[in-house]
């Protein structure tokens, strides 16, 4: 009895100590029967009839005692069938020769970030190579056809090129590193959206005219949303782009723009060449391309629709597309409006 008394003690003990550390903890006993837990433990849904749901802890529990040290693994956690699944990271320790502590921290949020590190460093590497290469080869070939003055303003155009892509690619790659890191350039302020499209489309004009591409803008005005105005008018300005760069000469892309009372949406329309229903689902993803040969035509570094995407998140609000293929797309970006202009425009 006495020692019963003692085992739960040091149980009590061990998990006042986790929650003043707010840790998610387990004690077992020598027959893996729970005896204290700490709240967030409870909240996780580690254990349920006093014993621990997951199989993969269980086993942790029997290795720990086996091996008579404290064994430490990453794994995979769901409370239920139902549940999303989680990573976790487990600790099975002993506290006494009954007595089995369980440590564990939920690392999903960390493992999706770790595993989008990689493959923003894989993806970066491959698209650099691509420019680099080319710029490399294009100036041994200046360096042959320097008594060819055809030749030389053939490969000095394609430098040229090849320099101005790589430039873009490598600022994009920039800014989607700062908004991903949360990173608001300026100064969080209200911003008139009319004049954010009408500066957006200013800046995109250059490259509709190259391209035979008109636009036209049809927006309420006396919409205002808070937000930085340089990365709002960015965001814009890639969807008009976007919607440029796809689009046939001669065609139009509109532009509008209006507000349900709660979120102001801003809608490009083009009658490009549309995008399938399972390209739809990527077309965010950093470096998709829904046409490579046209991008490479038109030096699209495949980040402008994800820069739209982290912006639209890191304002509370989001991207989102409709399209058919030979007929068109249409990107919309919904922000929430001023919160004095929502009260006054109720829904």
């Amino acid at each position: 009895m006495v020692k019963s008394q003692k085992i739960k003690q040091v149980a009590s003990d061990a998990i006042a100590f986790l929650e003043v550390l707010d840790a998610v903890g387990v004690v077992l006993d020598a027959d893996n029967q729970v005896i204290d837990q700490s709240s967030l433990a409870v909240q996780m849904g580690l254990v349920e009839y006093g014993k621990l749901t997951s199989a993969d802890l269980i086993n942790l529990v029997d290795e720990a005692r086996t091996n008579r040290q404290s064994i430490k693994k990453e794994l995979n956690f769901s409370k239920n069938l139902r549940s999303v699944k989680q990573v976790i990271s487990a600790r099975a320790t002993l506290l006494s020769e009954e007595l089995v502590i369980v440590l564990v921290e939920d690392v999903t949020e960390a493992k999706r970030l770790e595993d989008t590190r990689k493959d923003f460093v894989e993806n970066i590497s491959h698209e650099l190579k691509t420019p680099i290469s080319a710029i490399s080869l294009l100036t041994e070939a200046l360096q042959v056809a320097v008594d060819d003055p055809e030749q030389l303003t053939k490969f000095a155009k394609s430098l040229q090129r090849e320099s101005k892509r790589l430039g873009s690619l490598v600022s994009k790659i920039i800014e989607l590193s700062r908004i991903q890191a949360g990173d608001l350039k300026g100064e969080i302020e209200v911003c008139d959206l009319s004049q954010l499209v009408i500066e957006a489309v200013d800046l995109s004009q250059f490259l509709a005219d190259s391209r035979g591409v008109k636009i036209n803008f049809d927006a309420s005005s006396d919409i205002s949303v808070m937000g930085d105005a340089s990365l709002l008018t960015m965001a814009i300005k890639n969807l008009i782009e976007n919607a440029v760069l796809y689009s046939e000469s001669s065609s139009q892309v509109g532009i509008g723009l209006i507000t349900d009372g709660e979120f102001a949406e801003i809608q490009v329309i083009d009658n490009g060449i549309g995008i399938s229903v399972d390209q739809q689902e990527r077309i965010f993803e950093r470096f998709y391309r829904v046409d490579p040969s046209r991008s490479r035509d038109t030096g699209g570094t495949g980040l402008g629709l994800s820069i739209v995407k982290h912006a639209a998140n890191n304002h509370g609000g989001e991207v989102t597309v409709f399209s058919r293929v030979g007929v068109g797309s249409t990107f919309t970006l919904r922000l929430p409006i001023q919160k004095e202009q929502s009260d006054e425009r109720p829904e």
